[in-house]
C-alpha cells in the first residue's frame, strides 16, 4: 500500500504547524503579560480571547494557560525537529485534551468563544492526527 504523504513531509508539516501554534500561543501569552491587552482578538461580548488571557480561564493549576501552550507547542516543535514520534503523539495528546478542556470551559461556563484558542484547538486536532500516523508507521 502506497502512502498518500511521505513521512518526511509529515514531519515538516508537524514543524510548520508548532511554528503557527507558538505564534497564536504567543500572542495569548503577551496579552496575560499586558497591561494593555491587543484589541485583535476582541470581536464582541461573546468573541474574544479575554476570558482566556485575563478572566477566569487563564489560570489553570497557577500556570498561565497560554504558557502551558507555549511550552507544548515548543515541545511538539522540538519533536518534530528531532523526528521523536512518541514525543509528538503524547504532547500533542496533551494538547489534545488541554485545549479540549479549555474550549468545553469556554462554551459551557463563561459563554465566551476565543478565535485564537478554536485555532489552536483545530491546529492541535490536526498534530494529533499527524502523530498518530507517524507513530503506526514502521520508518521514521
Amino acid at each position: 500500500m502506497k502512502k498518500i504523504i511521505e513521512t518526511a513531509n509529515l514531519w515538516k508539516l508537524i514543524v510548520l504547524l508548532s511554528l503557527i501554534g507558538i505564534i497564536l500561543a504567543s500572542y495569548l501569552f503577551y496579552n496575560y503579560l499586558a497591561v494593555k491587552p491587543s484589541t485583535l482578538c476582541s470581536i464582541s461580548d461573546k468573541i474574544n480571547c479575554d476570558a482566556v488571557t485575563k478572566g477566569s480561564l487563564a489560570v489553570f493549576l497557577g500556570i498561565p494557560v497560554s504558557l502551558v501552550g507555549l511550552i507544548g507547542y515548543f515541545l511538539i516543535l522540538y519533536s518534530g525537529l528531532q523526528k521523536n514520534k512518541k514525543l509528538a503523539l503524547f504532547m500533542s495528546g496533551f494538547g489534545m485534551i488541554f485545549c479540549l478542556r479549555l474550549t468545553i470551559l469556554e462554551i459551557f461556563v463563561v459563554k465566551v468563544y476565543c478565535p485564537v484558542c478554536i485555532a489552536c484547538q483545530v491546529i492541535m486536532a490536526f498534530l494529533f492526527f499527524i502523530s498518530l500516523i507517524l507513530y503506526r508507521r514502521k520508518t521514521i
